[in-house]
C-alpha cells in the first residue's frame, strides 16, 4: 500500500469556491476508492488547493482491491428440479449464467425456504483499472454551478480549463487520460517564479517539491502564512491589521506564494466615515486595513501579492494609485450626498419598485412606519423616534455612496441622518434595522432599532409570501428564510414577550388575505428546528413544545428549556411513559373521556384518592407558575407526581366495567394530561 496523489492543474479557480471544491474532491475521491475496495473508508487523506490546482492525497491505497466472496442466489430448490429429479430450465439457465455446472452449486437454507446459490471468490480490481472511474465520479459530484468547455469542447468540461493532470501511487504513475491530457508525474510551480514543469518523484514529496517551486499547496498552511506576514507588516507600521476571516480565506485562495506589501493613503481621506474606507479597501481591493492602539483607522493598508517582486516599491505604488482613485470617488460621494437632507430623498422612493405586485419602496415605507409604531408601544421604544427612523430607513438607497457601496446601506443612512441633526436614537435605529444580516450576527441593541428591524422583516415576510408563496428547494431570492430566522431570534434572544400571530395579523392587514398570517407563522416556526439543533436541543423536545403551537416565541423558548431540564430528572422516564399511556387511553376512549368529571364518591382504591390530592395541589401552584412563565419550577412540581401516578396505574384498572367509574377515572387522567400540557406534550418525548 502507498499514498495516492491526484492533482488537477487549471487556470485560476474561483477563489470563493476553492475550499468547497477541494473538500468535496477529497471526500468523493476517498469514497470512490473505499467503494472499490482500494482504501478504507476511514483512511487519512489531505486536500490541497491553490489558485491553479486541486489535489488530494489518500494514505494507504492498495494497488489491487482485496478479493471478496460473492454469493449469487438462484432459483428456489423446489423449482430447481422436476418430478423426475432433473434440473429445470431455470436451474440450467442460472448455472450457465454463472459459468459452472449444476453440481457446483450449493444449497442455502433460510427460514423462508431453500435456494440454490453460486459462491465464488471475485478477484479485486486493480487501481489502474478503477481509478479513471473513481476520478470521473468524484469530479461529477463537485459543487460546480456552471462547468466550462474550452478549445473545441471535445475534451470534457470543468470549472476552469485544465492544463495538466498528475496521478501517482507512491512513486508509480497511474496512467489514464482525461481532458485530452495523459496523467503523469509532472506538476507546475509558481507561474512566474517557476514556470517550467516540475517532476514530483513520489506522492509523499508533493508539498516539499511545490514549496521549492514557490507554491504553498496546503490551504491552511498558506492561510497561516498570509495572516503572519500581514500581521508583521502592520506591526512594522505601529498598528494592528484586522484579519477578517472571510477576507483571509479569499486572499489565500488568490495567491500561491503570499508576500505582504504595506501601503498608505492621504490622511485627509480619514475625514470620510471609516466604514466607507474599510469597504473600499476590504471588499473592493482585498486589502487589510490597519488600526492604531485605540482602535482608530490608520492611513495604511496591507495587500498580499502573489509574487516576491525585486521592486516591491513599484507594487506598493501601483496599489496606492488604484486605492487613491477609489477613495477620491468615495469622498466625492460623501460630500455630494450631504448636500441634500435625507428626509428630502424619501419622496424619491416612490420611483423605486420594491416588488411589482407590492408597489414601490415608498409603499413599503408607509407599511413599515405603521407597523413600527405599533411595535414601539409594545416593547417600550420611543414611538416618535421609531416612526421617524422608519420614514428615513430606506432613503440612503438613493445616495451616490450606497449606489457604489451597497453593503453600506443602513450605515450611511445613520451617518447622513446624524449630519442632518436627527436624534441619536433615530440614527441608531436606521443603522440597526438591517440587523441581523446573517445567522449569528448581532441583534439590534436599541428598542427603536428592534422595533424597526422587526417591522421591516414582518412586512417583507407578509408581502412576499402573500404574492409569491414560501420558497421551495434551495431558491430563496427574497431572503425569506433569513428574515424569518431574524424575527425568531429577535423575539427570543431580545426577550420580547410578543404575540407573533397578532403581529402577523397586523403585518398582513394591508394585503387582505385571511390565511396569510397562519402561513407566515408556520414558515417562521419551520426555522426553529435548525436554530435549536445548533444549540444542542433534541428534535423531540422541540416537537413536544411545538405541538401546543405557542404564539409567543419567548414563551416557547422557556418551555423548551424546561422540557430539556425535565428530561434529566430521575422521575422523567416514568412520567414520560405515563404520559404516553394516558394519551393512548384518552384517544381510545374518544367522546367518553370528554365532558366527564371526577367523582371521588366512586373511588375504589386509595391510589385514586392519592392521585387526586396530589393533582389538585399541583394544579393550584401551576396556574401562578404558568403566568410567571416559570416552566422549570412547574416541571419540578410535575416531577413530584411520579409516585402517585405509578401507584395509580399499579392499582387501578381505568377501563372498568362500570360506566360511571370508568368515566370518573378517565376524567382524572384527562385532568392530569391537561396539567402536563401546561408545559408541553410530554408524550412526544422518545425515552
Amino acid at each position: 500500500m502507498a499514498a495516492l496523489l491526484i492533482e488537477i492543474g487549471t487556470e485560476e479557480l474561483p477563489p470563493r469556491s476553492l475550499q468547497a471544491l477541494s473538500l468535496a474532491f477529497g471526500e468523493h475521491l476517498l469514497g470512490g476508492l473505499a467503494e472499490a475496495g482500494l482504501a478504507d473508508l476511514g483512511a487519512q487523506y489531505q486536500v490541497f488547493a491553490s489558485p491553479r490546482r486541486l489535489a488530494v492525497r489518500v494514505a494507504g491505497v492498495r494497488d489491487q482491491a482485496l478479493a471478496r466472496e460473492v454469493e449469487r442466489r438462484g432459483p428456489a430448490l423446489k423449482a430447481a428440479f422436476d418430478a423426475a429429479g432433473q434440473p429445470t430450465r431455470a436451474l440450467l439457465g442460472f448455472a450457465q449464467s454463472c459459468g459452472v455446472e449444476v453440481g457446483a452449486l450449493t444449497t442455502l437454507e433460510t427460514d423462508k425456504g431453500a435456494w440454490l446459490v453460486h459462491r465464488h471468490t471475485q478477484p479485486g480490481e486493480a487501481l489502474a483499472t478503477a481509478l479513471p472511474r473513481v476520478f470521473d465520479a468524484a469530479l461529477k459530484a463537485l459543487p460546480i454551478d456552471r462547468r466550462m468547455r474550452w478549445g473545441s469542447g471535445e475534451h470534457g468540461e470543468f470549472v476552469r480549463p485544465v492544463h495538466w493532470l498528475l496521478a501517482l501511487h507512491g512513486a508509480q504513475v497511474i496512467g489514464f487520460e482525461r481532458f485530452g491530457l495523459a496523467a503523469g508525474n509532472l506538476s507546475h510551480g509558481h507561474r512566474f517564479h517557476h514556470p517550467q514543469p516540475l517532476v514530483v518523484d513520489h506522492a509523499d514529496h508533493y508539498e516539499a517539491r511545490l514549496e521549492a517551486a514557490r507554491v504553498i499547496a496546503d490551504f491552511a498552511a498558506r492561510r497561516e502564512q498570509v495572516a503572519h506576514c500581514v500581521g508583521a507588516a502592520a506591526a512594522a507600521l505601529g498598528g494592528r491589521a484586522v484579519l477578517d476571516e472571510a477576507l483571509l480565506d479569499e486572499v489565500t485562495a488568490l495567491v500561491e506564494w503570499p508576500v505582504a506589501v504595506a501601503g498608505g493613503f492621504d490622511p485627509d481621506f480619514l475625514q470620510v466615515p471609516a466604514p466607507v474606507l474599510i469597504a473600499a479597501m476590504r471588499d473592493h481591493q482585498k486589502y487589510f486595513h490597519v488600526l492604531d492602539a485605540n482602535g482608530c483607522l490608520l492611513a495604511h493598508f496591507i495587500t498580499v501579492a502573489n509574487i516576491d517582486s525585486p521592486e516591491p516599491q513599484r507594487v506598493r505604488a501601483g496599489n496606492e494609485r488604484v486605492l487613491r482613485a477609489r477613495l477620491a470617488d468615495a469622498r466625492y460621494f460623501w460630500d455630494s450626498d450631504r448636500r441634500q437632507p435625507l428626509i428630502e430623498r424619501s419622496p424619491g422612493l416612490a420611483g423605486v419598485v420594491y416588488e411589482q405586485r407590492l408597489g414601490t419602496l415608498a409603499d413599503k415605507t408607509l407599511r413599515v412606519e405603521r407597523l413600527a409604531g405599533l411595535l414601539a408601544g409594545e416593547i417600550g421604544a420611543d414611538a416618535g423616534h421609531t416612526v421617524r427612523a422608519a420614514r428615513l430607513a430606506k432613503a440612503d438607497l438613493l445616495t451616490l455612496m450606497v449606489g457604489e457601496f451597497p453593503e453600506l446601506q443602513g450605515d450611511m443612512g445613520a451617518y447622513y441622518a446624524g449630519h442632518d441633526d436627527e436624534p441619536a436614537a433615530v440614527c441608531t435605529a436606521i443603522r440597526e434595522h438591517y440587523l441581523p444580516r446573517h445567522a449569528g450576527d448581532d441583534l439590534p441593541a436599541s428598542p427603536e432599532g428592534l422595533a424597526l428591524a422587526l417591522a421591516d422583516r414582518l412586512d417583507t415576510l407578509a408581502g412576499i409570501v402573500g404574492v409569491a408563496g414560501t420558497p421551495g428547494g434551495d431558491r430563496d431570492p427574497f431572503g425569506l428564510r433569513r428574515a424569518a430566522l431574524a424575527v425568531a431570534r429577535m423575539l427570543i434572544e431580545a426577550q420580547l414577550p410578543l404575540d407573533l400571530p397578532a403581529l402577523l395579523d397586523a403585518a398582513a392587514e394591508p394585503f387582505g388575505k385571511p390565511d396569510l398570517p397562519a402561513q407566515v407563522f408556520g414558515f417562521i416556526l419551520d426555522r426553529l428546528p435548525a436554530y435549536y439543533e445548533a444549540q444542542g436541543f433534541r428534535a423531540d423536545e422541540l416537537e413536544a413544545v411545538l405541538s401546543l403551537r405557542p404564539g409567543r416565541l419567548l414563551d416557547l423558548d422557556r418551555r423548551l428549556r424546561a422540557v430539556a431540564g425535565f428530561r434529566s430528572l430521575p422521575e422523567a422516564s416514568s412520567l414520560i411513559a405515563a404520559n404516553k399511556r394516558i394519551a393512548n387511553i384518552l384517544a381510545k376512549a374518544g367522546d367518553e373521556a370528554s365532558g366527564a368529571s371526577v367523582d371521588p364518591a366512586l373511588f375504589e382504591q386509595p391510589a385514586e384518592t392519592a392521585l387526586l390530592d396530589a393533582l389538585t395541589a399541583a394544579e393550584q401552584s401551576a396556574t401562578a407558575l404558568v403566568e410567571q412563565g416559570d416552566y422549570v419550577a412547574l416541571c419540578r412540581q410535575l416531577a413530584t407526581l411520579r409516585g402517585p401516578v405509578d401507584a395509580f396505574f399499579d392499582a387501578v384498572m381505568v377501563m372498568a366495567d362500570d360506566a360511571a367509574v370508568r368515566r370518573s377515572r378517565l376524567a382524572l387522567l384527562a385532568r392530569l394530561h391537561r396539567l402536563f400540557l401546561a408545559v408541553a406534550d410530554l408524550s412526544r418525548l422518545q425515552g
